[in-house]
């Protein structure tokens, strides 16, 4: 695919590499695809995607995402090609560039879903497919549309709304790929309100800060926990990357600056709010906060995903 189309309610074979091709017509239209399959039976196997083939091309370690990817395509009818650890197993160890395999894997199957330690990759991989769609499943410290996708459709099933949110994004905002399509879709929406708590070395990037400076989304820094808001609707949580840092002592300062515990939650939250956490944890998140109800990042959250995603894949390759 050429050209980096935008989505504008119609999905067909179209590539998704940011959040930034859709519109909020597109988003309400793969919520409400989600729904219907939800409705058709979580547990039935579908033939949507029967006769397809996906290639899960991952050079980054992923679980969640790979593993969501998988169960999506299968659960809908499809097949998959499952490539993880290319740079250490596949032709990229000879030098192969990334274009090439691409061009390669694309004889192969009937979409590519990506994920790369390069923040840009996933646009290179599109410009290199010329007959079938890539989806970024993560590209470095740039995006992570589909995370951002089942985060918003989580917040609405759970909330009831996306117009009018209050919430904190906590953590890795500098490198967190989720945080910056999170706040790209919430862009498309009214009225909402993020409090940014990150270490001063892991603030949201300046041009994101820029370009969102007038927008719908009102954006907030606090330096502690304690100006978080007491009515916040969500409280976003995510790690610091130790695989972001070419200093490990630097990480090692920062990993545990803001810690999610019961106590917190007590001090700072309220009894309506969700707990939410992209994953994986490494200590950011007391394992105590697991059995509040208002958790949802082991559940709903995940589950979620792979929900998503079958509504993302139907909407690009489905009949």
């Amino acid at each position: 695919m050429n050209e980096l189309l935008p989505i504008k309610n119609i999905f067909n074979n179209k590539d998704v590499v940011s959040i930034d091709q859709f519109d909020r017509a597109s988003v309400e239209k793969l919520f409400t695809t989600t729904r219907r399959i939800l409705k058709m039976s979580p547990s039935r196997r579908l033939n949507l995607l029967k006769g397809k083939l996906v290639t899960l091309l991952f050079f980054e370690p992923s679980s969640r995402t790979f593993g969501s990817f998988s169960a999506a395509i299968k659960r809908l009818g499809g097949l998959t090609i499952d490539y993880q650890n290319p740079t250490e197993t596949s032709s990229a160890v000879k030098g192969e560039t990334l274009e090439d395999t691409i061009k390669v894997f694309e004889n192969y199957s009937d979409a590519i879903v990506m994920r790369h330690y390069e923040m840009g990759a996933a646009k290179r991989a599109a410009d290199a497919a010329l007959f079938i769609p890539v989806i970024n499943a993560g590209d470095g410290s740039g995006e992570h549309p589909t995370q951002a996708l089942l985060d918003g459709f989580t917040l609405r099933q759970e909330l009831g709304k996306l117009d009018g949110l209050k919430g904190v994004l906590a953590g890795d905002l500098l490198y967190g790929r989720t945080v910056h399509s999170l706040i790209r879709l919430f862009n498309l929406f009214n009225n909402v309100t993020l409090y940014l708590l990150s270490p001063k070395n892991l603030r949201l990037p300046e041009e994101l800060m820029k370009r969102f400076a007038k927008s719908n989304v009102k954006l907030v820094e606090i330096p502690t926990e304690k100006d978080i808001p007491r009515d916040c609707d969500f409280w976003y949580w995510t790690r610091v990357q130790k695989e972001r840092f070419k200093d490990l002592k630097e990480y090692e300062k920062v990993k545990t600056r803001f810690i999610l515990t019961p106590e917190l939650v007590k001090e700072r939250g309220n009894k309506n709010m969700l707990l939410m956490h992209p994953l994986p944890r490494v200590g950011e998140i007391d394992e105590r906060i697991d059995s509040d109800p208002r958790s949802i990042y082991l559940n709903k959250q995940v589950k979620n995903g792979m929900y998503v995603r079958m509504g993302l894949l139907q909407l690009i390759l489905g009949k």
